[in-house]
């Protein structure tokens, strides 16, 4: 049997109010300049007017960079170190979504240390190595219950050009504290809740299934999916239930802790839909992830039993696969990729890129150019 290696570092402030822990936090160590990285709708929001004034009244001098928006790309990153720069600022406060907080982990790193984020992709030929030692505090606070990539290790951002999505992965842009506030998800409308719920959902679900050995990682991840299963629906049904938004705020949180056991051929697609469609990635997840499950469940029969347990259906895998089918369509996520907009002429470039993607590398079953088109087209 080979050594194997866990870690499970982030310190994490969990519960309605968390985030008024934020500026006291800082103040304790020392740190007085803080840029808080975002994105433009929530620049212009009164939550952040409210953070902003949190943070004042701890004594620091904030300054907001709202540069973010849709799939974050390199040159938002870059624009946000200039303004690290311009603001002398000693530490970093990532507030918003994935792409926030993906944006906000490195943008640090790329105003103390030198060359183009690109340059410090984990797959670059001559790929630039991280000081430890000069990357700025950072803290996060999610305000969507999906990526949780407020405790993850990398950072996606994509190409200016392609749109390719490509991947910062380092221990040492975890957050150091991340403050888990679920009042920061009350405001989300229903779609934007079903399509992030579903993320969290499809973490702890390709995590689990991932043959890969991390029993840690499958305690979190069954537990992910109960959680979810529980409250998902109820968070679209009812936004103003807080018992639901921390359930999915905790079920996001843990996918993403899971999911250090690397994901499958669903993530694969979905990163194929974001590049050639522009999809949201919570979307592209739940448009595919029945399908490909469909296909995953001779490789693992025994552990779809285990989700069929644990989101409380019987019937083994075609009860836990009639149970998601029933779940999208509660919670108003499209019956199909064409009902989503996609298009059949845009299928050959999204087999290319599922292809060329790592993350099928630990599907439950191999996966061929073959099989992606298959699963895109019963997908259509």
């Amino acid at each position: 049997m080979t050594i194997t290696r866990f870690s499970f570092p982030t310190t994490i402030h969990f519960g309605p109010g968390a985030r008024k822990l934020c500026g006291p936090h800082l103040a304790e160590r020392g740190l007085k300049r803080p840029l808080i990285v975002t994105d433009k709708g929530l620049a212009a929001l009164p939550l952040m007017a409210e953070l902003m004034a949190d943070l004042e009244a701890a004594g620091l001098a904030p300054k907001v960079y709202g540069g973010v928006f849709g799939n974050p790309t390199g040159s938002q990153v870059m624009d946000g170190a200039a303004a690290y720069k311009a603001h002398v600022a000693d530490c970093v406060v990532g507030i918003g979504g994935g792409a926030a907080l993906d944006v906000a982990k490195i943008v640090g790193v790329l105003a103390t240390h030198p060359g183009d984020v690109m340059e410090y992709v984990w797959d670059h030929p001559q790929v630039r190595a991280i000081d430890e030692k000069r990357v700025p505090y950072f803290v996060a606070l999610p305000t969507t219950s999906g990526t949780g990539s407020e405790v993850g290790r990398s950072s996606v951002i994509s190409e200016e050009d392609t749109h390719v999505k490509r991947v910062v992965f380092s221990a040492l842009i975890l957050a150091k504290v991340v403050f888990a506030d679920p009042e920061l998800t009350l405001g989300l409308p229903p779609a934007v809740t079903a399509a992030t719920g579903m993320d969290a959902l499809t973490h702890n679900v390709e995590s689990y299934l991932s043959p890969a050995y991390h029993p840690l990682c499958d305690g979190i991840a069954l537990e992910g999916v109960r959680i979810a299963a529980r409250s998902l629906a109820t968070a679209v049904r009812e936004p103003a239930n807080i018992e639901a938004r921390a359930d999915m705020m905790m079920s996001s949180m843990m996918g993403a802790i899971a999911f250090q056991k690397d994901l499958g051929a669903v993530h694969s697609c979905a990163h194929a839909l974001g590049t050639v469609c522009d999809m949201h990635h919570g979307l592209a997840n739940a448009l595919m992830i029945d399908t490909v499950l469909a296909w995953n469940v001779a490789a693992a029969p025994a552990k779809f039993e285990e989700l069929a347990h644990a989101v409380g259906v019987t019937g083994g895998a075609q009860g836990f696969l009639a149970w998601l089918k029933q779940l999208k369509q509660t919670i108003g996520i499209a019956p199909s990729l064409s009902a989503a907009g996609v298009r059949p002429e845009q299928v050959p470039r999204m087999v290319e890129i599922a292809t060329a993607d790592i993350c099928h590398q630990t599907n439950p079953q191999p996966v061929t150019a073959k099989d992606f088109e298959r699963l895109f087209a019963e997908a259509m």
